[in-house]
């Protein structure tokens, strides 16, 4: 499958990250705890040649003051946070969960990936 649309802000590594995510849904189906989904996109990500961090403590800020941290499953290149979920349909929550962190982060795209449904679930939002 072809996932680069030069249109959006970062095509070609969301489109390896797109790939990876197909690669693991093909093998491993839908069923299993995200952190199983997460170990298998790692070894994706590595043998596709990414650059990445996973789990990476990330602040949120509010006003230019520092609140908190979270963890982003994955950050690739600076700049590409992708958040993944094993539930059986993406909801709203969800969505907006993704939103809020793309601000939050101050990173500028954001993939949501469901691998809970039988069919992948992948959302891109840019900032």
């Amino acid at each position: 499958m072809h996932y680069i649309n030069n249109n959006f802000y970062k095509s070609e590594i969301t489109s390896r990250v797109i790939k990876c995510a197909y690669n693991v849904h093909d093998y491993l189906g839908n069923g299993f705890q995200e952190l199983i989904y997460q170990r298998a996109l790692m070894k994706e990500f590595i043998k596709e040649g990414l650059i990445f961090e996973r789990e990476k403590e990330m602040d949120i800020w509010y006003l230019g003051d520092k609140i908190g941290e979270r963890r982003v499953d994955f950050l690739i290149d600076t700049d590409v946070m992708v958040e993944l979920k094993a539930v059986a349909n993406l909801e709203d929550v969800h969505v907006a969960q993704l939103v809020n962190y793309i601000e939050a982060y101050k990173v500028k795209i954001g993939l949501l990936i469901n691998f809970g449904a039988k069919k992948l679930q992948i959302r891109r939002f840019i900032k």
